[in-house]
């Protein structure tokens, strides 16, 4: 069997919500993920996150940092092997309507809402690290 090796990137956005926070997710084929694409020629993961980000929610954000990477595998007429490299993004500016067509929808959740929303445990796990994030840097309670 042929094997592929991709490389993609993506980004968990945050917003300030009553004294907690709020991150974005995106409705995917049935299923609350976070947002990721393949890099492009040229770009840095960092680049291809926001620019992800930016398609995949229509909400532009600050880079605050890396949170990590994920890698697994996959068949469809090839075995795939992926790598995910993901970012936590401040909120600046955008709407959820401007998000492209290949998400079905979008929406903030709490932590604790985005753990029991969401299906793929690696995904969880970057979330996971992005409420450790924040609460290491702000000292804010995290919801």
């Amino acid at each position: 069997m042929a094997v592929e090796h991709l490389v993609s990137a993506g980004g968990i956005v945050y917003r300030a919500v009553d004294g907690g926070f709020k991150v974005a997710l995106i409705l995917h084929d049935g299923v609350w993920c976070l947002p990721k694409g393949l890099v492009e020629e040229g770009e840095s993961f960092e680049e291809t996150a926001l620019r992800e980000v930016r398609e995949e929610t229509g909400l532009k954000g600050e880079s605050v940092g890396k949170i990590g990477e994920i890698n697994y595998s996959f068949v469809r007429d090839k075995r795939y092997f992926k790598t995910v490299h993901f970012f936590l993004f401040r909120f600046v500016e955008g709407s959820f309507e401007a998000h492209d067509s290949e998400v079905d929808d979008v929406a903030w959740f709490s932590f604790s809402e985005a753990f029991q929303a969401m299906v793929y445990s690696a995904e969880k796990k970057m979330v996971a690290r992005a409420e450790e994030m924040l609460k290491k840097q702000s000292k804010v309670q995290v919801r």
